[in-house]
């Protein structure tokens, strides 16, 4: 069968690749908004982290998927004629398919389908380690699978234990809907406890005060290694997309001998999955709560403007975005040219930095001290009681780190705004 004959490409060859797992067949659909490029590398590079050998791939160009197929019926036969060439034996859409669609790709193809959203879940049930990321992404994957059990059990048998069938605690595809309806309410009401323990546990944190910081960003970036520069810890880090799941946190003390705390969250990526963004709610509080946002940008990466965009959008659905930000640009040692594209320098709230070499760090130090001390810096307080809406005032808008009872009145020590500790400063001589 002549070559010629197919608008496709050869990955494989092009890249000089040796086969690593089971051979797929990507199918990409380009609607003309400008990222293609961008989101049909990106999902080659999840099929490698899902295990997968991308052997060749397909596109078409089209205002909007065909809502039978995805692509329409010529690429589809064309697919199923590149499909047996390579002995391939799955097929991955970029984009996210609907049940119908599957089925019917399924039934054409004679193949296994899996779509974006299924490859991000198998790397998330590959890599989560804690209890509470396995309850995360089993919720997810059920939700995922629910509506997709008519019919795929034959498809999804020929794959074994690969992609689409991994998770921990699996409730296999083939079980009826009232167990797995069952395991999702079992699994919801666990993460509710989880997140129940997460918010009392930061409860004395929040009456303590700490300055807390969220590194969040599109995944690899570099948040965890920017984390163990910062905190002189040293976290698992890896280059790999979702290389960490499971939120991380660590003190850091400024020059001044304040203390904050650094949280690194799990990375987002273009168009995060619903469902994965409803199962990770509990960890994402980490950066809802937070009170700075350091945003680690892969500054290397070409199509990092990009990918800055997603993770705003991704923010904005988590609500974030009204949170203070900094964007840091990492990885600039190895950059001779930033993109224009990218947030400029002369903005105070952008820092160009190396976590690996060290470039930069004072300077985000001291941003982040900066920060912090605008917050509320602490004073101790002697109250008279009848200045206790004082004390009320302080939960609300600042942190009550300490506060004892005496004869007197009560003894503070907070941190407050700058207005509130003016009017506090009035009460600081010891009665």
């Amino acid at each position: 069968m002549p070559q010629e004959r197919f608008d496709w490409i050869d990955i494989r060859a092009e890249k000089g690749l040796a086969q690593v797992a089971e051979r797929v067949l990507l199918l990409g659909l380009d609607l003309g908004d400008g990222s293609f490029d961008r989101t049909f590398a990106e999902m080659e590079e999840l099929a490698r982290n899902a295990w997968l050998d991308p052997v060749a791939m397909i596109s078409q160009k089209l205002s909007r998927p065909d809502p039978k197929t995805y692509l329409g019926s010529g690429k589809i036969a064309e697919a199923k004629e590149v499909l047996a060439m390579y002995e391939a034996t799955v097929v991955a859409t970029s984009d996210p398919l609907t049940p119908s669609q599957q089925r019917r790709l399924e039934k054409i193809l004679e193949a296994p389908v899996v779509d974006r959203t299924e490859v991000i879940l198998d790397i998330f049930a590959h890599r989560a380690q804690s209890r509470e990321g396995k309850v995360q992404v089993e919720l997810a994957q059920l939700e995922y699978r629910l509506p997709r059990l008519a019919g795929r059990g034959e498809m999804l048998s020929r794959l074994g234990g690969g992609i689409g069938t991994r998770g921990p605690g699996e409730t296999k595809l083939e079980a009826d809907r009232r167990r797995i309806r069952s395991r999702i309410a079992k699994l919801k009401r666990d993460i509710e406890e989880i997140g129940r323990r997460r918010r009392l546990e930061r409860g004395p944190r929040d009456d303590v005060g700490p300055f807390r910081v969220a590194l969040v960003g599109y995944t690899n970036a570099g948040k965890s290694t920017l984390l163990n520069r910062l905190s002189g810890a040293e976290t698992y880090v890896d280059d790999m997309l979702f290389a960490t799941l499971d939120a991380t946190t660590k003190a850091l003390e400024l020059p001044g001998g304040r203390r904050v705390v650094l949280t690194d969250t799990v990375g987002f990526i273009d168009r995060l999955p619903t469902s994965l963004i409803a199962a990770f709610s509990s960890t994402l509080e980490e950066a809802r709560d937070a009170d700075l946002l350091l945003h680690v940008v892969d500054a290397s990466d070409p199509q990092a403007a990009g990918k800055i965009s997603s993770v705003l959008e991704t923010l904005e659905e988590i609500g974030a975005l009204d949170i203070p930000l900094v964007t840091v640009l990492n990885k600039c040692d190895v950059v001779d040219r930033l993109d224009g594209a990218l947030p400029s320098a002369d903005d105070p709230d952008v820092l160009h930095v190396s976590a690996r070499s060290g470039e930069g760090i004072p300077e985000l130090v001291a941003v982040i001290d900066k920060r912090a001390e605008a917050e509320g810096r602490q004073i101790e307080a002697y109250l008279p009681f009848d200045q206790m809406s004082l004390v009320s005032e302080l939960h609300e808008r600042g942190s009550l780190i300490e506060q004892e009872y005496t004869d007197a009145g009560i003894r503070i020590v907070a941190r407050a705004p700058e207005d509130l500790r003016g009017r506090l400063e009035g009460y600081t001589e010891r009665p």
